[in-house]
């Protein structure tokens, strides 16, 4: 039996207490489920989008500013939680070679074409999951909740697999 003493212990960690917060905000299993798909498709497309930032007059190429925000993003996390930070640098690696691969093969008016659509399609459904929820999105109230959600949707991946955060 959970007791104060163990609530407050496990909610020490500040991730703990932005999880227990971020998921107060998603009750609904509707929701949850938008989330689940929305929110990794809008981290793929933050990612995306900054790839096709050029730096001109520099040896940088393609990509250089998504290196970069997937670095601070990463060392968030880790910070946060280790295991959450292995497996947001995992996921955030994986991002950055399909955003190399689409801009291989797609070019950067297409690839960038392609973010700007989906990024507005995966927030309409952001939007419509928490107008099912009844309750405003977390990053309302503060702005690092964007950077929760996807570590929050890989949490709930960590439980499913019993693994430990």
């Amino acid at each position: 039996m959970n007791t104060n003493a163990d609530i407050e212990t496990r909610l020490e960690r500040p991730i703990d207490r932005w999880f227990a917060n971020y998921s107060g905000d998603h009750q609904n299993p509707t929701n949850q489920k938008i989330h689940v798909i929305a929110v990794p498709t809008i981290l793929w497309t933050v990612t995306a989008l900054l790839w096709c930032i050029p730096v001109p007059g520099t040896l940088f190429s393609a990509g250089f500013w998504a290196a970069i925000a997937a670095f601070a993003a990463w060392m968030f996390y880790y910070r946060a939680s280790r295991p959450l930070g292995f497996g947001m640098l995992a996921v955030l690696i994986a991002l950055l070679w399909l955003n190399r691969w689409l801009y291989a093969t797609l070019g950067s008016t297409r690839m960038l074409q392609v973010a700007i659509v989906v990024f507005v399609l995966a927030w309409i459904a952001q939007f419509v999951g928490h107008k099912i929820e009844g309750k405003k999105p977390s990053f309302f109230t503060d702005l690092v909740y964007l950077l929760i959600g996807p570590a929050w949707v890989l949490g709930k991946l960590y439980r499913k697999l019993g693994w430990k955060f």
